[in-house]
């Protein structure tokens, strides 16, 4: 998982350059579709690769999947070399990755059925940590690439440009390589009931004699439906406040595209060490309070966050009052939403005008909203998102119990990329429209009703084995 992230998150911060770079007739509507490709591919493949962890070994559909996403960052390297719609090869390029990008079902999976109840909060918090990680390092990896330059060097032989746009996707390439041979070397089926007990498997190459039996039991469907809801949501809201925090903090603290990139890099950098920590603490708090009250605590801590954004007060923001484009948030495409985090800091921001475009009519009325206020925030949605993330999909392979859950695991992983794209989606047009008043209004009636179906299910949010009595909770 932590090679898969750095992999993924290595290449984010140069795809909007290297577009502009292969295919001058690339606007920021075709980068919205390059970028939702790769959730997409992710969404379709998950179920598929999940179903097929299911009734054979582990090892084929992960080592098949990291192939694709090699086979997708090589494409990504060459996309120089067609003499016209390059375009449209960086959005293959970045569908097979997403594609590839489905095994992540089948890793959680795995985790799942190799661990015993009591196990599994911790080793599900140690994936993600390691995914955490490999989300803070790769944008890091990227920087140190920079040095090469967009014209870099040609390697003739092979018509291969290395530069600071492709160094990245070779080294996900090498990354996914060495993953495949850490699989053959290390990976070894296994199995256990929610006791802990070895189990019998068709993933199992052999079967020793005193292995256990599957217990028998139907899960609860009307939990699974929930937690995919519950994590739908997880991943929705982050993925707005992601998308949002740029464009907000141009409009309501007059920062140019090279300082919002910059300080917001630091700030999403630091959220993600904060996940880093709150991981390590959930394993030691899961065992006194339970996963379904952290759960809860999660929600609640991300409502505060979003509601401490509401605009207050009699203060508004600096207004843009030049009749030029105002690059923080966009009336129609999607690829406008995230322009700002690729845009090259070689532009000259000095000449932009900065501030609340007046194009925006709810700058006029509406306060601003306090860095105080969007700090706090910032870092109680980073203490919460992790929560509700690491909460949602543990409690959720308890749910199925110790039967193959790849197939469930991977709508699991499809709700989630689904909410990836639909919530820049979403906060787009409300802030576009409307202003974060709004927005974050929303957002935060959604969490309530996110916190009252956790209500309603919540008795029901227990382990297979503890709802037939065969284990005390």
């Amino acid at each position: 998982m932590f090679l898969s992230s750095v992999g993924f998150s290595v290449v984010m911060m140069s795809i909007w350059p290297y577009l502009q770079k292969i295919d001058p007739t690339a606007d920021t509507s075709f980068l919205g579709w390059v970028i939702a490709s790769y959730s997409l591919g992710q969404m379709v493949a998950s179920p598929i690769f999940g179903l097929w962890s299911n009734y054979r070994p582990r090892k084929e559909p992960l080592i098949v999947s990291i192939l694709i996403s090699v086979a997708a960052n090589c494409l990504y390297a060459y996309l120089h070399i067609p003499a016209s719609h390059n375009k449209y090869y960086m959005l293959v390029a970045r569908g097979l990755l997403g594609i590839g990008a489905g095994n992540v079902a089948v890793v959680r999976s795995y985790t799942a059925g190799a661990t015993s109840l009591q196990e599994r909060t911790s080793s599900m918090a140690n994936i993600s940590m390691c995914q955490a990680l490999g989300f803070i390092l790769g944008p890091v990896f990227q920087t140190c690439f920079t040095f090469l330059g967009e014209k870099g060097v040609t390697w003739d032989v092979i018509k291969l440009q290395i530069n600071m746009y492709t160094t990245p996707v070779l080294l996900s390439a090498f990354l996914g390589i060495l993953n495949i041979i850490l699989i053959l070397a290390i990976l070894r089926e296994h199995r256990v009931d929610d006791s802990g007990r070895q189990c019998k498997s068709i993933n199992f190459e052999e079967a020793s004699t005193d292995e256990a039996q599957v217990p028998q039991g139907n899960i609860d469907q009307v939990a699974v439906v929930a937690i995919n809801v519950l994590f739908f949501v997880t991943l929705f809201i982050f993925a707005l406040f992601e998308t949002i925090i740029t464009p907000l903090t141009m409009d309501m603290y007059a920062w140019t595209q090279e300082q919002a990139v910059l300080y917001n890099g630091i700030i999403l950098a630091a959220l993600g060490v904060e996940a880093v920590v709150i991981f390590l603490g959930v394993k030691l708090l899961s065992k006194k309070i339970g996963e379904r009250a952290i759960l809860l605590g999660g929600l609640i801590v991300v409502w505060v966050g979003f509601f401490i954004l509401l605009p207050w007060g009699n203060q508004f923001p600096k207004i843009q009052w030049e009749d030029l484009h105002n690059n923080s948030i966009p009336n129609t495409t999607f690829g406008e939403i995230i322009i700002g985090l690729w845009k090259s800091p070689m532009e000259d921001d000095n000449e932009r005008p900065t501030g609340c475009s007046i194009e925006q009519a709810w700058c006029l009325y509406t306060p601003v909203i306090h860095l105080a206020q969007f700090l706090t925030s910032a870092v109680l949605i980073g203490l919460g998102y992790p929560v509700c993330n690491l909460m949602s999909y543990t409690l959720y392979s308890k749910i199925l119990g110790p039967k193959p859950q790849g197939v469930y695991m991977g709508w699991l992983t499809a709700s989630g990329s689904g909410a990836r794209i639909l919530g820049p989606m979403f906060i787009s047009q409300v802030y576009a429209h409307w202003g974060p008043r709004w927005a974050f209004s929303l957002v935060c009636g959604i969490i309530v009703l996110t916190i009252t179906l956790l209500g309603v299910v919540y008795k029901r949010l227990i382990a297979l084995s503890v709802r037939y009595g065969r284990i005390q909770e």
